[in-house]
């Protein structure tokens, strides 16, 4: 079995996850698989707003019952809980169909929200839509990627030669941003 094979039978588990996990680099990826042909774009739009929705209903369902607990409290000092509480104070609906579009709000705005009085199923149903926004505008910007990038080398058919650069990228890139993340989390802290 050969990658291209293992991306066409777990790929779309794989954006699902890596979606609910990481976000847009996954998704990304996601959409240039699409257009690769190894995953269809439908199938990929679902996967991906399934895992943004559930990730993003786990943290505001955490918030909502465990918003007294040490662990809550102390993220509740962190000033992006702070920005992501006065931005939805401002614009609570607006606020919940784009946190996940905004950089360093996306992870902590779920889990802030929960601990404020918005009812569940009102986040529910703003989320599940933009939840499906997310994931058709990142797996659309994929599909464009991967038509960028066979327009700049050729059309390279062995997805071997696309996707595990494109992986590597991907990997480096989410470490990077994860040790900038904790970093700027420490000097916050301490």
């Amino acid at each position: 079995m050969n990658l291209e094979h293992l991306i066409a039978d777990y790929g779309l588990w794989a954006v699902g996850l890596g979606a609910g996990i990481e976000g847009e680099t996954v998704v990304v990826l996601g959409g240039i698989m699409v257009h690769r042909d190894i995953l269809a774009f439908l199938p990929a739009i679902l996967a991906a707003s399934l895992g943004s929705f559930l990730a993003d209903q786990l943290f505001f369902t955490l918030g909502r019952h465990f918003r007294n607990h040490s662990y809550v409290r102390r993220i509740r000092a962190r000033p992006g809980f702070q920005r992501a509480l006065g931005a939805f104070e401002r614009h609570p609906t607006l606020f919940v169909f784009a946190f996940r579009f905004l950089y360093g709000l996306r992870s902590i705005s779920p889990l802030a929200i929960g601990t404020t009085s918005l009812p569940a199923s009102r986040f529910l149903l703003i989320n599940a839509v933009a939840a499906l926004v997310w994931a058709t505008v990142f797996i659309s910007l994929g599909y464009v990627f991967g038509q960028a990038i066979e327009a700049m080398f050729g059309h390279v058919r062995a997805v071997e030669h696309v996707l595990l650069p494109l992986v590597a990228v991907a990997i480096i890139f989410g470490l990077a941003i994860h040790l900038i993340r904790g970093r700027r989390e420490a000097r916050a802290g301490g």
